[in-house]
C-alpha cells in the first residue's frame, strides 16, 4: 500500500512539473511578451489570498470565542446559582447507570427520564468493567460509554459525570478492578499509596480522559460537571494527598474549565476529610425531615454557591435475606418539594436502578457481611423493567411546578410476557466439571486475586494426611464468602461468612479427599472493608492441625468463551461415558449440577418482550440466557423471587438457557425440572425475617416429613458440639438460610439430614 500511495505521488509531482514547464516555456514570444503582466497578477493573487487568510484568521478565533462564551457552565456564588451559558441554570437530575441497562433500552429510560421534567443525567463510570484485566480495555456494547452520553444529549439531558476510581454504587469492590488485589495484596486502595496511583493514573490520563474530554459541555458535548473520588469522608484514610492529586490528574487532563464538584454524606464528620480545594462540595441525602438541616452542613464548608443533593435517595439498596427497602412516595414527593422550594439542585439517586447482571454486585458489611442481590430496583421512580411507577407520575408533578415538563405523552410501560415453562436437564456436575479445567497445585490456599479470579467459584481439595477424631471440628475460619463442603464426593455443609458459621463436624478417614466449594457473593462496596479478598483466605484446620497440600481449581463464570468451551468438553465427556441422569449432579438433592434447556421466542414483530425467570423449588446458582449472564439467584432466602430477563438478550425463535444450581433443585423426577418465564416480576418476596408466610406460599416445592430415626442422631451431636456448630449442623443438607429461623425449619433439616443418611 505504501509503495503504491507514493508511485501515485511521484505521478502527481510529474504532472504538475509538467504543467509549469509548459506555461513558462510554451515559447519565448510567450514569457517575453507577458512577464511583467504575470508578474503583477501573481502579486494581486497573493495579496487576495493573503488577505482572506487574515480575514478567515479572525473568524475563526471569534467563532471560538463566541462558543466559549456560549458554551460554558459555572458557579454564580454571588447569587448562589449555577450559570449555563451565562444564565441561570437549576438542574434537576437523576441517576441511570448505563451498565446496569440493556443498551437497546438507553433511550427508553432517558426520555422517561426527560419527560418527567428532569434536565440532567447523573451516572458513574465503572474502572472493572471497562479494565477487567490489566490492559484489556471495552467499551462495547453495554460498556460503551459514549453512545448512552450522546444518547442522552439527544434526549435533551445534560451529564453530571462521576468518573470514579471509586464509585460504590453496591458494586463488586466499589467498581475498583480485582486485579489491584493481586498486583500488591498490600495495596492501600483509594490513598496516595504510588502502588495505587500507579494504576489509577494509567487509567485517567491513558484511557479514561481522553474519551470524556470531547464529551465535555465547552467542547459541543452534554458533561457540565465531573465528579472527584467519591464520598471520600466516608473512607477511613482522609488523605488529603490523594484527593488533591485526583483533582489534579483530572485537570491536567480535561482542562482548568470543568466544574468539578465531591459528593459526602450530610454530616461535618464526613465534609471534614470529603473536601477538596478547589472542588465544590455537595452532600446526600434522603427523604423526611427538615431538608435545610443537611444543607446547613454544607453550608459551613461552601458558604457561597448552589444547593446540591448530589444523592437524594427515593428508595434504597437490598440485601439477599432481608425484606425490599422501599420509602414511601408522599415522603419522597414532599422532601423534593421541599428542596426544590429552596432554589437547590437535585439529583436523584436512583431514577432508574436496573440489574446488576454477570457477578457484579458488591456486598456491605455492617454488624455482619450482606450481599446484594441482582436486583437494583431501589424502589425507583422507574421499576427495575423500566416502568413508571405511582412514585414517578408524583415526582412529575413536583418537578412541574419549577421547571417545564417537555410536551408530549409519557412513553408507557413496556410490553411483558409470559413463555411459560423452560424444560431443563443436567449436564454433569461440578466433580466432573473440574476434570476438563486447568488446576493449580500450591502447598497452602490460594485467594480468588491470587488466582487472577474475578468472581464466581474456586474447587479447593486436600488429601486427608491423618486419622482424625470422629467426629472432628473443621475450621475455616474466614471463608469468603459460602463454603459447601465435600468428603470425597459425599456432601458434608456449609460455612458462611454471611450467618458467621465458621466449623463444621467431620468424619473423614486418611487418604479421603475434603472438597470446599467457595462461592464468592460479592466483595465490599463501601467502607473500609473494599480490599476483600476471595476464597479460602486463611488456613484450614482439622482439631486445630492446618491441612496443607492444595488443588485449586477456578470455575471460569465470568469468561463466556471459555466457560462455554469448558462445557463442551463436559458434554462430550459426560456422553462418550454413558451417565445416567442421577450421575449427572453432584448431590443427592441435585446441587453442584449443570443444568440446561432451550424455549422458543413467537417469530412476529410483537417479540421479543421482556420477561421474568422464576426458579420455585431451585436453591442458588447462576442463570445464563443465550450466554448472557442474568446474575445470581436465591429466591429461598429472598426479596428477590424472579430474575428479569430484558427483551435485548433474546432472540426470534430457540433461545437457550443454562442454570448452575449450588444447592437444591426439583430435578429428581424429570418433569419437574424446569423454571418457567412469566410477565411479572416479585422482587419483595419473603425472607428470613418474614415468618408469616408458609412454604406453600413461598412457592416452594413441599418436601417429606422428617424420618424419625433422625431425631436422635441430632440429639447425639447435640451433646457432643457446642451450639455454633449445632447451628452449622442444620446447614448439613444445603438448604438456604429462609429455613434457618421459620418454626418448620428445623423439621426441613432433620428431613434433610435423614436424606443424607440414607443407606448408611
Amino acid at each position: 500500500m505504501a509503495g503504491r500511495l507514493n508511485h501515485s505521488l511521484t505521478q502527481k509531482e510529474s504532472r504538475e512539473r509538467n504543467f509549469k514547464i509548459s506555461s513558462y516555456t510554451g515559447g519565448t514570444r510567450c514569457r517575453s511578451n507577458n512577464r511583467k503582466r504575470v508578474d503583477k497578477m501573481g502579486w494581486v493573487t497573493t495579496a487576495k489570498v493573503a488577505l482572506l487568510l487574515f480575514i478567515l484568521s479572525v473568524e475563526f478565533n471569534v467563532g471560538l470565542q463566541e462558543k466559549s462564551a456560549s458554551k460554558s457552565f459555572t458557579i454564580d456564588y454571588a447569587n448562589d446559582q449555577f450559570l449555563k451559558d451565562g444564565e441561570p441554570f437549576r438542574y434537576m437530575s437523576g441517576s441511570i447507570h448505563y451498565f446496569r441497562v440493556e443498551p437497546s433500552e438507553w433511550r427508553d429510560r432517558l426520555r422517561k427520564m426527560r419527560m418527567a421534567g428532569f434536565n440532567a443525567l447523573q451516572t458513574y463510570v465503572e474502572w472493572s468493567s471497562h479494565e477487567p484485566e490489566p490492559g484489556f480495555y471495552d467499551f462495547s456494547g453495554i460498556l460503551d460509554l459514549e453512545t448512552f452520553l450522546k444518547t442522552a444529549q439527544e434526549e435533551d439531558l445534560v451529564v453530571i459525570l462521576r468518573l470514579g476510581p471509586f464509585i460504590d454504587a453496591e458494586r463488586d469492590m466499589g467498581g475498583l478492578p480485582y486485579w489491584l488485589l493481586n498486583r500488591n495484596p498490600d495495596m492501600k486502595l483509594r490513598t496516595s499509596d504510588p502502588s495505587y496511583l500507579k494504576y489509577v493514573d494509567d487509567w485517567y490520563s491513558n484511557v479514561l480522559l481522553p474519551k470524556v474530554k470531547p464529551l465535555l459541555y465547552e467542547n459541543g458535548g452534554p458533561v457540565i460537571m465531573v465528579q472527584v473520588e467519591n464520598e471520600y469522608g466516608s473512607y477511613g484514610a482522609c488523605d488529603f494527598a490523594y484527593t488533591s492529586h485526583m483533582r489534579d490528574l483530572i485537570r491536567s487532563g480535561l482542562g482548568d474549565n470543568v466544574l468539578l464538584f465531591s459528593t459526602d454524606g450530610s454530616g461535618t464528620g464526613y465534609l471534614k476529610c470529603g473536601k477538596i480545594p478547589g472542588v465544590y462540595s455537595t452532600v446526600d441525602f434522603g427523604s423526611g425531615g427538615d431538608v435545610t438541616k443537611p444543607f446547613g452542613a454544607m453550608r459551613l464548608f461552601e458558604p457561597r454557591g448552589p444547593l446540591v443533593n448530589s444523592e437524594y435517595y427515593p428508595g434504597w439498596l437490598d440485601h439477599w435475606g432481608a425484606p425490599h427497602s422501599t420509602v414511601s412516595t408522599e415522603t419522597v414527593a414532599k422532601s423534593l418539594d421541599d428542596m426544590l422550594a429552596l432554589n437547590a439542585s437535585v439529583n436523584m439517586y436512583m431514577f432508574h436502578g436496573g440489574t446488576s447482571f454477570g457477578l457484579k454486585a458488591g456486598a456491605n458489611q455492617g454488624s455482619k457481611y450482606q450481599a446484594c442481590p441482582t436486583s437494583y430496583d431501589y424502589d425507583a421512580p422507574l421499576s427495575e423493567a423500566g416502568d413508571p411507577t405511582e412514585k414517578y407520575f408524583a415526582i412529575r408533578d413536583v418537578v412541574k411546578k419549577y421547571l417545564p415538563i417537555p410536551s408530549g405523552t409519557v412513553p408507557p410501560a413496556s410490553p411483558k410476557y409470559s413463555y411459560g415453562k423452560v424444560q431443563l436437564a443436567p449436564q454433569g456436575n461440578m466433580f466432573q466439571f473440574k476434570s476438563v479445567l486447568q488446576s493449580v497445585t500450591q502447598k497452602w490456599p490460594l485467594t480468588f486475586e491470587q488466582l487472577m479470579m474475578p468472581n464466581g467459584l474456586v474447587m479447593y481439595e486436600t488429601v486427608l494426611p491423618f486419622r482424625i477424631a470422629d467426629p472432628a471440628v473443621l475450621s475455616i475460619s474466614d471463608v469468603h464468602d459460602r463454603g459447601y463442603v465435600f468428603v470425597d464426593t459425599y456432601f458434608v455443609g456449609i460455612v458462611s461468612r454471611e450467618q458467621q458459621l465458621f466449623n463444621l463436624p467431620l468424619s473423614a478417614l486418611p487418604n479421603q479427599t475434603i472438597t470446599i466449594v467457595v462461592e464468592s457473593q460479592g466483595r465490599i462496596c463501601f467502607g473500609n472493608g473494599i480490599n476483600d479478598f476471595k476464597g479460602l483466605t486463611t488456613n484450614v484446620t482439622v482439631n486445630g492441625y492446618s491441612l496443607s497440600g492444595w488443588k485449586m481449581t477456578p470455575i471460569p463464570l465470568t469468561n463466556i468463551t471459555r466457560l462455554s468451551s469448558a462445557l463442551r468438553k463436559l458434554h462430550d465427556m459426560t456422553t462418550s461415558l454413558g451417565l445416567s441422569r442421577s450421575e449427572l449432579t453432584g448431590t443427592p438433592r441435585g446441587g453442584m449440577a449443570i443444568y440446561q434447556g432451550s424455549f422458543n421466542v413467537p417469530n412476529n414483530s410483537s417479540h421479543p418482550q421482556d420477561t421474568f425467570l422464576r426458579l420455585d423449588g431451585w436453591g442458588k446458582g447462576i442463570v445464563w440466557v443465550n450466554n448472557f449472564c442474568l446474575g445470581r439467584y436465591w429466591p429461598e432466602v429472598g426479596p428477590q423471587v424472579t430474575l428479569y430477563v430484558p427483551r435485548g438478550i433474546l432472540k426470534k425463535g430457540a433461545n437457550t438457557m443454562l442454570v448452575m444450581e449450588l444447592e437444591v433443585s426439583p430435578c429428581s423426577i424429570a418433569s419437574q425440572c424446569y423454571v418457567t418465564l412469566q410477565d411479572t416480576h416479585v422482587i419483595n418476596g419473603p425472607t428470613p425475617k418474614d415468618e408469616s408466610l408458609g412454604e406453600q406460599e413461598r412457592g416452594l416445592i413441599p418436601f417429606p416429613p422428617p424420618p424419625r430415626r433422625a431425631a436422635p442422631f441430632l440429639a447425639e451431636l447435640s451433646s457432643l458440639m457446642s451450639n455454633s456448630l449445632l447451628k452449622v449442623v442444620s446447614l448439613l443438607p444445603g438448604v438456604c438460610s429462609s429455613r434457618h429461623t421459620s418454626a418448620s425449619s428445623g423439621f426441613l433439616q432433620v428431613s434433610h439430614l435423614g436424606s443424607l443418611l440414607q443407606g448408611v
